[in-house]
C-alpha cells in the first residue's frame, strides 16, 4: 500500500513540474498506469489517491501557458475519465474533480481563470459521453447526479459561487451537444431532477435566480427550436418510411438505370441532389447569423410543469421561491398549450416620430389631470381648477423660454395642424381640438395670462410686446 501512495505522490509532483517535457511524459505514464490498474479486480483506485493524482493534473494545467496548449492539455485531462474501465471509478474520479475544485477555486487567479473553465466544461462532457456510452443507464445516471447534488447543490456542499453558475451555465449546454439526438423528454427531466429540487428548498436567492435563468430560461428560450427539430425528425420518419416504400419498386427496374442515375448523383449533376445542399448551406448560414444556436433537448412541458408544482405548492418551499416558480409553471403550461412567450406591445404600434410624442402626451395628461385634482381640493370650481393649471403651465413655459420675448413672439405665430405647436417644446403641443387653430388659442391665452404676470413681478421687463 505505502508503494501505491509513493506512486501517487510521485505521478503528483512529475505533473506540477516546471519542466514540460516532464509534464508530458508524466500525463502519457499515468494514462496507462489507470488503465492497467483499473483492469486489475483488486486494483481499484480510493479517493484520497485521486485526490493526490488530481492536485497534480490541476498545477499541470496552471503551468501550462498559451491557449491552444491549454485546450489540448484539458482535453487529454478530461480524456482520462475514459481509462477507468468500472463505473465506481469514474463517478469517483468526477468527485475527485469538483473536490479539488472546490478546493483551490478561490486561489484561482483572474488570468489563469479561463483554462479552468475549460476544463470544467471539458470534464463534464466527457461525463456526459461516458454516460452515453452506458446507453443512458438510469442507475448510473441517478448515481451522477446524486454526486452532482451533494458537491455543488446541496447548501452543505460547500462549493464556490463562481463554480456553481459556471456549471449551471454549461449544464445544458453539453448535455444538449452529447445526447439531443438519443435522449428522450423523460430521460431530459431526469437529467433536470436536482435543478427543480433545489430551486424549491434552497434559501440562497442568489443560487435560485441563477438556476431560474440557467436551467428554466434556456428550456423556454429554446423551445421553438426543440419544436422544429421534433417536426424535422417527424418529416425525416415520414420521408425513410415512404424511400422504403419506393424502393421495392425500385428494384423491379433495370441495372444500367440505377448506374446511370448512380453516375450522376456522383458527379453532382443530379439536380435534387443540389437543391438540398444549397438548401443545407442556408440553413447553416442561417444559423450561424442567429447566434448559432445548436442542439438542443426535448422536453414534455406539461410533466415539468406537474413536476414544479408538486415542489412548489409543499408547505416547506419558502414563499418567495414558490412565487418565483409559479410564474415559471405558467409559462410552461403555455407552452403545453401551444402558447409562445412574447412581449405585450400596444395594440396601436406605429414607427412615426409622432406616435411617440403622443404617448408621452398622453402621460402628461395624466400627470396634469391628478395635479389639477389635488390643486382642487384647497378650493374653487373646475373652470378656477383649469385656469390655475393654465396659468402654472405658463409660467413653466416662459422660464423655459427665458423670458424672451422673440420666443414668445414665435410660439405664438407657430400655427397648429396638430404637428407642433410651440416650437421646439415637444410637450407643449395641440391636445384636444379637430379644427385647426382651436389648440393655439388656449396656448395664446396662457401666454397672454403669463406674460402680464410676468410684466407686474418684473416691472415690464421681459413681458408680452
Amino acid at each position: 500500500m505505502a508503494t501505491i501512495q509513493e506512486a501517487e505522490v510521485q505521478f503528483a509532483q512529475r505533473l506540477a513540474s516546471n519542466d514540460k517535457p516532464t509534464r508530458t511524459k508524466a500525463l502519457k505514464k499515468l494514462r496507462k498506469y489507470i488503465s492497467v490498474r483499473s483492469q486489475n479486480g483488486k486494483g481499484g483506485f480510493t479517493g484520497d489517491e485521486l485526490l493526490k493524482l488530481w492536485k497534480g493534473l490541476f498545477y499541470c494545467l496552471w503551468m501550462q501557458d498559451k491557449p491552444l496548449l491549454q485546450e489540448e492539455l484539458s482535453k487529454q485531462i478530461s480524456g482520462l475519465l475514459h481509462s477507468f474501465q468500472s463505473v465506481d471509478s469514474q463517478l469517483l474520479y468526477v468527485e475527485s474533480f469538483l473536490q479539488t475544485f472546490k478546493r483551490e477555486w478561490t486561489g484561482i487567479d483572474r488570468l489563469r481563470m479561463d483554462k479552468f473553465f475549460q476544463l470544467v466544461r471539458f470534464m463534464f462532457r466527457q461525463t456526459f459521453e461516458m454516460l452515453r456510452r452506458k446507453q443512458w443507464d438510469s442507475s448510473v445516471v441517478s448515481r451522477f447526479l446524486e454526486l452532482l447534488t451533494a458537491q455543488v447543490l446541496q447548501s452543505g456542499s460547500a462549493a464556490p459561487m463562481g463554480l456553481q453558475y459556471h456549471i449551471l451555465d454549461l449544464y445544458m449546454t453539453e448535455l444538449a451537444a452529447v445526447g439531443s439526438a438519443e435522449l428522450t423528454a423523460d430521460q431530459n427531466l431526469v437529467f433536470i431532477d436536482p435543478f427543480c429540487k433545489t430551486a424549491a428548498k434552497t434559501k440562497d436567492q442568489t443560487l435560485l435566480r441563477a438556476i431560474c435563468s440557467s436551467i428554466f430560461s434556456t428550456i423556454i428560450d429554446q423551445a421553438p427550436f426543440a419544436i422544429e427539430d421534433l417536426m424535422k425528425e417527424l418529416k425525416a420518419a415520414d420521408a425513410s418510411d415512404s424511400d422504403s416504400g419506393q424502393a421495392s419498386e425500385e428494384e423491379e427496374e433495370p441495372k444500367a438505370v440505377s448506374k446511370k442515375t448512380t453516375g450522376k448523383q456522383m458527379n453532382g449533376t443530379n439536380s435534387d441532389e443540389e437543391d438540398d445542399l444549397l438548401h443545407l448551406e442556408d440553413s447553416d448560414t442561417e444559423l450561424a447569423d442567429d447566434g448559432e444556436i445548436g442542439p438542443v433537448l426535448q422536453f414534455d412541458f406539461a410533466s415539468l410543469a406537474d413536476k414544479l408544482f408538486e415542489l412548489a405548492s409543499r408547505s416547506n418551499t419558502p414563499n418567495q421561491n414558490r412565487q418565483r416558480l409559479y410564474k415559471i409553471i405558467k409559462v410552461l403550461r403555455n407552452l403545453s398549450e401551444g402558447i409562445f412567450p412574447q412581449d405585450e406591445y400596444p395594440e396601436e404600434v406605429s414607427t412615426d416620430e409622432d406616435d411617440e410624442m403622443f404617448g408621452s402626451r398622453k402621460r402628461m395628461k395624466r400627470k396634469r389631470g391628478l395635479a389639477e385634482e389635488e390643486e382642487g381640493e384647497g378650493g374653487g370650481g373646475p373652470t378656477a381648477k383649469k385656469r390655475k393649471g393654465n396659468f402654472d403651465r405658463a409660467i413653466d413655459l416662459l422660464s423655459w423660454k427665458q423670458s424672451s420675448p422673440q420666443s414668445v413672439q414665435r410660439g405664438r405665430r407657430s400655427s397648429c395642424s396638430h404637428r407642433r405647436c410651440q416650437g421646439e417644446e415637444d410637450q407643449f403641443r395641440c391636445e384636444g381640438s379637430e379644427e385647426k387653430d382651436e389648440g393655439c388659442r388656449w396656448l395664446a391665452f396662457w401666454i397672454t395670462s403669463a406674460g402680464r404676470s410676468v410684466n407686474a413681478s418684473t416691472g415690464g421687463r421681459g413681458g408680452m410686446p
